[in-house]
């Protein structure tokens, strides 16, 4: 893999991520207990045998740029492997601007790219979770001699309107392309994971740029152009993989680790997933508790019961509080005799002794976001602190930072949103 440059998506802003999204790039966002959506694709690199990588960021990057820091927990420090954070700028004559879509942004770094010593450019996204072992598609790649080979997953039909689709023959040669239609003519979902020619991107992308109708996105503008101009190649892949595109997809994802996770899924020596992590104390279960069906990270203490949910480090369950069907991130407390069901906690929330979040089965849509959160998920913001006795019903959004003060009243029903209330009005 030594002449692959590996550039990786990771400025999305995440519009269907509501509060989690407000404060932090998608790509960034904790998962799976320990990690970030990101870490996924960088140990791919990693394990792949990828010795040059670059990140392009743009929205909220500061969370995302702590996180990868110089690329040590991935090995990218070292003289032959390198790791760089490629941010978009406005120039003072007439020239770069803020990326307009995926092709665009890596347009816009195209004298970067042309620079590396590399003779083939994998474009991959930073909000997918998946174990891929990219080396098997450059030898599949260069066997079909290829321009650019794209990677497909097999979906269900309920699904596919969601994502763009191809269609290849008998040889897997891509014959067409469908980005996000109700009722596509293949089940073959485009993963995002390209591997191009570097002059055949640079190619496509100088054309696409002079095209003023474009949206310069890959899948809606490049692929649909090129696919009968050159020789483009659908690698089949076979694992795991979910693009972390909505609440419910980032909610569901996490659950499949839980269900993954006694297959060695996060845990497998082979193929690690890599994360940069503070040291934490173990793990405290006291007498009283009961987990089960859980991924609990350390320095947690549990008192309580935690169910079928994940705990990011650092998370604290009180005496009689019960965790259930829900994400709790790092330094989060549910205090004592409070519930927690089919919920979504960001970092250093507090939720007091006796409240109950995600309650009954009211599942009106939210209000703000119905489009966003319409499947049961209630979601509190960063630094949130829920008062004592409280109950918040199912659809909900708490906002970052809100307290006592913040609460109208002591019940907060389906589909409502609470915002940071100015002192002094109402």
């Amino acid at each position: 893999m030594e002449n692959v440059l590996a550039v990786i998506l990771a400025g999305g802003r995440g519009e269907r991520m509501s509060v989690l999204a407000e404060e932090r790039t998608k790509p960034a966002i904790p998962f799976a207990g320990r990690y970030r959506i990101i870490d996924f694709t960088l140990s791919n690199c990693v394990n792949s045998g990828i010795r040059n990588v670059a990140v392009l960021i743009q929205y909220q990057p500061l969370s995302l740029v702590e996180h990868i820091g110089i690329g040590a927990p991935w090995g990218l420090t070292t003289p032959d492997r390198q790791i760089r954070l490629l941010q978009p700028y406005l120039a003072r004559e007439e020239g770069p601007d803020w990326y307009k879509g995926t092709a665009d942004a890596v347009y816009q770094n195209l004298r970067y790219i042309e620079e590396q010593d590399a003779e083939l450019v994998l474009i991959l996204s930073g909000d997918h979770a998946y174990k891929m072992n990219y080396s098997q598609m450059l030898e599949f790649h260069e066997e079909k001699q290829a321009d650019v080979t794209l990677a497909f997953a097999r979906f269900p039909e309920k699904d596919l309107q969601h994502y763009g689709t191809v269609m290849v023959d008998e040889a897997q040669q891509v014959i067409g392309f469908q980005e996000k239609v109700k009722r596509p003519k293949s089940n073959l979902v485009s993963m995002g994971v390209y591997l191009f020619k570097k002059d055949v991107l640079q190619q496509w992308l100088e054309e696409d740029a002079q095209r003023v109708t474009s949206q310069h996105d890959f899948g809606r503008d490049i692929f649909p152009r090129m696919f009968n101009k050159g020789k483009i190649f659908g690698y089949d892949y076979q694992g795991y993989w979910r693009d972390i595109g909505t609440l419910q997809t980032y909610w569901q994802a996490n659950m499949d680790m839980i269900e993954m996770s006694p297959t060695g899924y996060l845990s497998d020596a082979g193929w690690p997933i890599r994360t940069s992590e503070a040291e934490r104390p173990s793990v405290t279960i006291s007498e009283a508790a009961n987990v089960a069906n859980s991924l609990v990270s350390n320095g947690c203490i549990i008192e309580g019961t935690v169910e079928n949910s994940v705990l990011s480090p650092g998370v604290i369950v009180a005496e009689g509080a019960v965790a259930k069907n829900s994400i709790i991130m790092s330094d989060s407390i549910v205090g004592s005799h409070s519930m927690v069901d089919h919920s979504i906690l960001d970092k250093e929330v507090v939720v007091e002794a006796g409240c109950y979040v995600g309650f009954g089965d009211d599942f009106t849509v939210n209000r703000r976001e119905p489009k966003v959160l319409d499947t049961g998920i209630t979601i509190v913001g960063k630094k949130a602190e829920l008062p004592p006795g409280i109950t918040i019903g199912r659809n909900c959004v708490i906002c970052s930072g809100v307290a006592e003060h913040d609460f109208p009243t002591a019940e907060i029903r389906s589909g409502e949103t609470i915002r940071l209330r100015r002192r002094g009005h109402a």
